[in-house]
């Protein structure tokens, strides 16, 4: 395992240059690359109480996926980032972090708190791209349900 990293300071979200983004429609960030996000990972300090999963709605286990990430096991990672939300690649994107999770992030209290969105969505991407397993549909109850409004929780019910 790698050296835990001390900076204070956050690594960067990789973007596209503004000459290119000008021509397209494609995300602004480009997102972690392998290297990045296990490097982000290892500023993670696996605090024993946890304060990072108090301010997630989902209650994700935080420190647990990322310590699956500082193991380049990304696969891991996710299935732990699913046993709490259905949808990591947007919750990553959109979720508001910075005033959630990684706003009671020790690492926060001196210097930038752990970019434990970025990392979520690095890990959802990495899933995207390499998983080749087909998800497993749930069995039909019979019931049918409408969903009202398009947000995390009208998708999430979906």
């Amino acid at each position: 395992m790698a050296k835990a990293n001390m900076s204070l300071t956050r690594n960067a979200m990789p973007v596209q240059d503004a000459k290119v983004r000008a021509h397209n429609f494609d995300e602004v960030a480009l997102g972690y690359t392998e290297e990045q996000a296990i490097d982000e990972a290892n500023r993670c300090l696996n605090c024993k109480n946890m304060p990072c999963v108090d301010g997630c709605p989902v209650k994700i286990h935080i420190p647990e996926f990322i310590s699956k990430i500082k193991e380049g096991d990304f696969e891991g990672a996710y299935q732990i980032i699913t046993k709490s939300s259905s949808l990591p690649a947007v919750c990553g994107r959109v979720c508001p972090q910075e005033t959630q999770c990684e706003s009671k992030c020790v690492r926060g209290i001196k210097g930038e708190s752990v970019g434990i969105g970025r990392l979520e969505r690095f890990v959802a991407d990495w899933h995207n791209t390499f998983c080749t397993e087909e998800p497993v549909k749930p069995t039909s109850n019979g019931h049918r349900v409408a969903i009202v409004g398009s947000g995390p929780s009208g998708l999430t019910c979906a």
